[in-house]
C-alpha cells in the first residue's frame, strides 16, 4: 500500500543558522516532477536539492552538497513515509555554520519527512480500464453506483440505445461491479476489461 499527497505542502526549519524550506507535491510523471522543481527552485538559495518517485522511476539531486548528503536522504524520506507519485524539493540558504555530512543528511532527510508528514495523503489505488454499454433506462442507476465500486468515469459515448461507459476501477472491485451491473440490467449489461 502506497500513498501520495492530496495537495502540495511545505515545511520550514532553521538548523544552525541555515534556513531550510521543504516543498512537496503529488505528481503523475517524471516530467511533472521536473517541472515542479524548475518552477519552485530559488536561484538566490545556496542549494536546491530534490528527489521524486513515480512508480519504478526515481531521481534525486544533491545540487552541490557533498555526494549522498541531500538527494538520497530526501528519497529515503519519501520511501520511509511509503509515498509514491510525489516530488520533494528542499531549498537551503546557508547560514555560515557547517553542518557536516551527517548533519546535512539529517537536515535534508528530516525536513523532507516532516513536510510529507504534515501533508494530507491518500492511498494510491491501481485502476484497470473497463467498458460497458448501458441502456438509457438504467443509466442513472448505474451512475449512482459508480462510487460504491470506487470507479472513475473516464468517458461516455452515446448511441441510439444508451451509453458506452469507459471506467477505471480498482482490480478488487471488478468482479463485484460486473455482477451488480448484470443484475441491474437483467443480464443485458456486461462489464469487460483488459
Amino acid at each position: 500500500m502506497a500513498f501520495t499527497l492530496v495537495a502540495p505542502c511545505e515545511y520550514r526549519e532553521e538548523i544552525r543558522k541555515s534556513r531550510f524550506l521543504a516543498l512537496a507535491a503529488p505528481v503523475e510523471s517524471a516530467q511533472q516532477a521536473l517541472a515542479f522543481i524548475d518552477q519552485h527552485r530559488d536561484s538566490n538559495a545556496s542549494h536546491n536539492c530534490w528527489a521524486f518517485k513515480c512508480g519504478a522511476q526515481y531521481r534525486f539531486s544533491d545540487d552541490g552538497e557533498p555526494g549522498g548528503t541531500a538527494g538520497r536522504p530526501i528519497l529515503a524520506a519519501i520511501e520511509g513515509q511509503v509515498h509514491d507519485q510525489v516530488v520533494v524539493l528542499v531549498i537551503r540558504w546557508y547560514g555560515g555554520i557547517p553542518l557536516g555530512t551527517g548533519g546535512l543528511a539529517r537536515a535534508y532527510g528530516g525536513s523532507a519527512a516532516k513536510c510529507l508528514q504534515g501533508g494530507e495523503r491518500v492511498e494510491l489505488v491501481t485502476r484497470i480500464g473497463a467498458r460497458c454499454h448501458v441502456p438509457f433506462a438504467e443509466l442513472e442507476r448505474v451512475r449512482a453506483r459508480l462510487a460504491d465500486w470506487q470507479a472513475l468515469l473516464e468517458a461516455e459515448h452515446f448511441d441510439a440505445e444508451g451509453a458506452e461507459l469507459h471506467l477505471a476501477l480498482p482490480q478488487e472491485q471488478l468482479q463485484a461491479a460486473a455482477e451488480q451491473l448484470a443484475n441491474l440490467g437483467r443480464g443485458q449489461i456486461r462489464l469487460t476489461w483488459d
